[in-house]
Order: C-alpha cells, then structure tokens, then sequence
C-alpha cells in the first residue's frame, strides 16, 4: 500500500494527502497550459499563458514541499512530480483535459480559477499558519488568472459567430467535469474537522452564480448543470489523457534519475 493509498488517520496523514490533491491540480494543469508556449494566438497571450503556466507550477512545487516536509520520509518535490504514476494523482479530471483550441482552454481556466479563487479565500482561514499562508500568497495570483479567464471569455463569446460557437462548445464539452469539483469525501471531511479545510458544498453556488453571470453578459449559454458529471479523479481514476501528459512531462526525469543541472 502507498502512501496515497493508506487511510488517513492522523491530522498529518490527512493534511498530506489534502495538499498532494491541491498540488496535482495545478501542476496537471500547469503542465497544460506550457503546452501552449510559443503557440499562443498572439506574443502577449503566448506570455500571459506562460506566466499563469508558472505561477501553477510554482503552487505545486511549494504545496509538495510542505507535504513532503509533513511527511517526513526524505522525500522531495521531484519525487512527487515525477516519481509517480497516474493512479497514484489525486487531480480533478477536469485539468488533465487536452488543450484543444484556445477556447478551450480559456473555458477551463475560466472554470477551475473560479473554483480556486472561492476554495483559496476559505483556506486563508486555515488554522494552520503555514498552510494558510500558502493560500493567501497565491490567491494573488489566482485572482489575476480569474481576471485573465473571464476576459477573454467576454472577447470570444461576444465577439464573431466562430468565436462565439467555439466557446460556448468548449464550455459544453467540459461541463460534465465540474460536478466533481464539489464532492467531499471522508478526506475533505477529516480536513473540516482538523480545522484546515474547506467545504465545498458552500463553495457551489457561488461558483455557478460568478460563472453564470460571466457567460450571460457574453452572450453565452449555460450548460444544464443536471446532466452526467464524470468523477473519481480523486481516487486515482482519470481519463486516457493523463498517462500520455505524464509520459511526457516525467521523461527526461525518470530516464535519468540521478541527472542533475551541474
């Protein structure tokens, strides 16, 4: 059994396990939004992807290290990222989803930042000081990530007929993936209870209120939030399309384990 198989018991075990979920959120995504480096529509989007692509990347790298520090065992943020395979991630299906074109990935953006930004501004209230203060640092930024999203969101769907269609389509196609956003389990019940966490089922209709209001004023449909939701992404179920983003973000990392920059 691994240690991302074990039941969690102990405020440690749980908070571990916690943060691992919040870090392969966003280096998953991360690593889908570095996908579009040199190929954004424009040189200062191709930038403002790339900085959003860090700034994720960055959050997991500092949530590993803190969940490495928890557990205890010499392990390193590398160990996390790179040295484990796809059941063994505990991210949403929502961002391992393939970029498709760039209203899709505007959409998904749109949708995990609103998300981010309502769980961050509960977890700033952590009673873990460290934890806590990770939070507050980086709802900076996704504050800036939302902003980013929601723009482009009124560009595309009040902007030409393609522009319109391609982003309501977008938004369609990965509705089905935002039901699982909101499903607590004993984990994120352990957390409420150990006082570091969120609870999600407040957190819902406050994101379908932003989002809706974001796709009424660009002249956009709301998906009916009644139909199939995929989950299981937390219990190391995803779809096809991580093992082959893991394939190639873990390469170089596990082709030469002991390499280094020196």
């Amino acid at each position: 059994m691994s240690t991302l198989d074990r039941i969690p018991e102990t405020r440690n075990e749980v908070l571990f396990d916690y943060l691992i979920r919040l870090a392969d959120d966003r280096l998953i995504l991360g690593q889908r939004m570095s996908e579009w480096c040199g190929h954004g529509p424009e040189l200062e989007e191709d930038l403002a992807l790339a900085n959003i692509a860090l700034d994720l990347i960055g959050h997991a790298g500092a949530l590993y290290t803190f969940a490495t520090d928890i557990e205890g065992k010499g392990r390193d943020e590398d160990d996390l990222a790179y040295f484990r395979d796809d059941i063994d991630f505990k991210n949403l299906q929502l961002v391992e989803q393939p970029n498709g074109d760039f209203g899709y990935t505007i959409a998904r953006q749109l949708i995990f930042s609103t998300f981010s930004y309502l769980f961050y501004s509960e977890l700033v209230h952590s009673n873990d000081q460290q934890f806590s203060g990770l939070a507050g640092k980086h709802l900076k930024e996704i504050r800036y990530h939302l902003r980013h999203s929601r723009e482009w969101i009124f560009r595309l769907g009040d902007g030409t007929e393609e522009s319109h269609d391609r982003i309501q389509k977008a938004f369609d196609d990965l509705w089905m993936y935002t039901g699982e956003m909101f499903i607590m389990d004993e984990i994120d019940q352990k957390a409420i209870h150990f006082g570091f966490g969120a609870d999600l089922n407040k957190l819902k209709d406050e994101w379908l209120r932003i989002v809706t209001d974001i796709l009424v004023e660009a002249t956009l449909n709301v998906p009916d939030n009644e139909q199939y939701m995929a989950s299981g992404g937390r219990n190391g179920f995803h779809t096809e399309h991580l093992g082959h983003l893991l394939a190639q973000m873990q390469f170089l990392r596990r082709s030469y384990p002991d390499g280094n920059w020196k």
